[in-house]
């Protein structure tokens, strides 16, 4: 299956830097550690600190007034800042199957809206397909139909499925409304309309304190992506 990376924002500041790579290795930088050439930003309609909307149109496709995204210095090194004032995502141009995607990230200072006070919180969102806002009630019609490897604090690694996502995944129910990923588990569909939802826990935890870089692994082999 093919499919676009996004990076969505979720109102909080975040720093994504992709793998280095070398002329010997057998990867393709996706971030050419200058700017954002061969990404997309998309922005999502205004919305007040409760999360509702301000007036329901969309900021839109590669038009970014408050310089959510942006290129910044980090230790000497061009990392791409995402401020966290809107919600909205980068997105690859170009579609990629059959992959391994690795990412680095940390958080950052700020946070905003309804997140303020709050978990920072962020995601990759893959196979992603369709029209950006593809649902505005639960999504803030800020993304596409997508999976969502969750980068939020002390959750990275969560299943979401975004704006109408679904995925079979083998799990174990904790309580009424939390299902943990387990390979010895029942296989269960994870999607808004189901009835285990559309959230699935991650198993384990291997994010680093805040303040230090962390790296995502994202394999993709036909239609089947293991994090």
């Amino acid at each position: 299956m093919k499919s676009k990376f996004i990076l969505p924002l979720l109102l909080c500041g975040i720093l994504f830097a992709f793998t280095k790579v070398s002329k010997n290795d057998h990867w393709k930088q996706l971030y050419n550690g200058k700017d954002l050439t061969g990404w997309d930003t998309y922005i999502g309609p205004d919305l007040d600190d409760k999360g509702k909307p301000i007036n329901g149109l969309p900021i839109g496709l590669n038009n970014d007034p408050r310089h959510v995204f942006s290129i910044v210095k980090d230790s000497g090194e061009n990392i791409i800042r995402i401020s966290g004032e809107n919600w909205g995502a980068i997105s690859t141009k170009k579609e990629y199957e059959n992959y391994h995607l690795q990412v680095q990230f940390k958080w950052g200072a700020l946070s905003w809206g309804q997140k303020r006070g709050k978990k920072k919180d962020s995601g990759l969102l893959y196979h992603s397909v369709g029209k950006y806002g593809a649902d505005y009630g639960a999504d803030y019609g800020a993304w596409m139909r997508s999976q969502e490897f969750q980068v939020e604090q002390g959750n990275c690694g969560d299943y979401w499925g975004v704006a109408g996502g679904m995925a079979d995944i083998p799990v174990v129910k904790r309580s009424d409304t939390a299902y943990v990923y387990s390979p010895q588990g029942a296989l269960s569909i994870f999607s808004e309309g189901s009835k285990v939802g559309r959230h699935c826990v991650k198993q384990g935890d291997a994010e680093n304190p805040t303040g230090q870089w962390n790296t995502l692994d994202l394999y993709c082999h036909g239609d089947t992506s293991m994090l």
